[in-house]
């Protein structure tokens, strides 16, 4: 008995340290969303010239709709540009994209393949013809009518860098996407907005977001790993930029067609985070015992499990000396996903999509060695097939 008592003591010690950063950075965020966000008031701007950067590679059953759809959304602005970067492309994406009426610039180079590399290149030839506030929309999406206009007037008024709600696209009767959708209320909707609360950088979510020229030339965009939004916000807070969120416009994007398609699509990007972790913890972690406590939320944000992983960490902690622990952390998600839910425009109905949500964490527990397995190698862009691609070609 005295072994057994060692052994669940250490378990539960084991499960505290590797929740505590994610309870902590729960709460933080979930009591943010309850505090009024402040942007800033420093026109930098006298004369915008946004460019629409649309990556994209082998999106031709995507791409006409999202150039028609930003296309609609520009038409309050006067001087702007849609630019589609055809990266790599094998199908007819920049000749329906030109079709659309997007300005097109290809780009072929199969050694440095993916969304950063398209990026940068589309960055760097735009400012030298005299752009200087970018929005980046993945070829998939689809955004409000509002959003062009509202991020070129939140960077004319001073922003270093934007992020608007990214939502799923298309139709969320199924089960698995009203559950992509719930996921996608928590983790960029309310988490950007309760670090926005707090006067945090509110971080990139990789589509629907945007750079003044200043901030490019200060932070170029070098990143080219498989999580290039995340690793490039990063070197933004290190730089002491922040990113500002935009509650009041939305990008939707459409969700992997299948289980295999999101399994492989999670593990790329969960193993990714874990390599931005391995890589920046330590230096996040110095900073902030510098007394730099800008690098506080997002060391913690590296330190947090998915929220699969930490339910299921804490479920075990209930056996253990720390159940007390266990219990209230999970009593946090429950707050913390409850509000995410209210951050949506059916909130009852997201809270029943959740009832399943243990059959979701499951699937998450079945993804692990994918996940380890994509952190220790280079990512090359991969496409994905989309759930609402077949749809979209019989519409055609």
């Amino acid at each position: 008995m005295p072994h057994l008592h060692a052994f669940a003591f250490a378990l539960g010690l084991l499960v505290f340290l590797a929740t505590l950063p994610g309870t902590l950075e729960i709460f933080f965020l979930t009591a943010g969303v309850g505090l009024k966000s402040k942007r800033s008031a420093n026109p930098r701007s006298r004369n915008p010239r946004l460019a629409v950067v649309i990556p994209a590679h082998n999106e031709a059953g995507f791409i006409q709709r999202c150039v028609a759809s930003v296309s609609a959304s520009a038409q309050a602005l006067e001087l702007h540009e849609i630019v589609v970067v055809a990266d790599n492309c094998t199908d007819e994406t920049a000749g329906l994209a030109a079709e659309a009426g997007a300005r097109v610039l290809i780009r072929t180079d199969k050694a440095n393949r993916g969304k950063g590399y398209a990026l940068r290149m589309a960055f760097d030839r735009l400012q030298s013809e005299g752009f200087n506030q970018f929005l980046v929309i993945d070829a998939d999406s689809i955004v409000s009518p509002n959003l062009v206009k509202e991020v070129s007037e939140r960077l004319t008024g001073g922003a270093a860098a934007v992020q608007c709600r990214y939502r799923v696209a298309g139709n969320t009767a199924s089960l698995r996407a009203r559950l992509m959708d719930a996921a996608f209320l928590a983790f960029n909707v309310l988490r950007p907005k309760g670090r926005s609360g707090w006067s945090v950088s509110a971080g990139i979510q990789g589509n629907g977001f945007g750079l003044r020229g200043e901030t490019l030339q200060k932070v170029p965009y070098d990143a080219a790993s498989i999580v290039e939004d995340l690793e490039y916000h990063l070197r933004l807070v290190a730089a002491s930029e922040k990113v500002e969120f935009i509650d009041a416009a939305t990008v939707y994007g459409e969700i992997p067609a299948g289980g295999e398609a999101a399994r492989a699509q999670r593990s790329r990007w969960e193993g990714g985070r874990l390599r931005m972790a391995r890589e920046w913890v330590p230096q996040l972690a110095a900073g902030v015992a510098r007394g730099q406590w800008r690098f506080l939320e997002p060391l913690l944000d590296l330190l947090t499990l998915s929220l699969a992983y930490q339910v299921v960490l804490l479920l075990l902690a209930l056996a253990t000396p720390f159940r007390a622990y266990a219990v209230a952390a999970l009593g946090l998600v429950v707050v913390h996903v409850l509000c995410a839910s209210f951050l949506g425009e059916r909130p009852w109905r997201t809270m029943a999509t959740l009832a399943t949500a243990p059959f979701y964490i499951l699937w998450k527990v079945t993804t692990l060695s994918s996940v380890f397995s994509a952190s220790r190698r280079e990512a090359n862009w991969v496409r994905t097939g989309r759930a609402n691609e077949a749809d979209l070609k019989l519409v055609k």
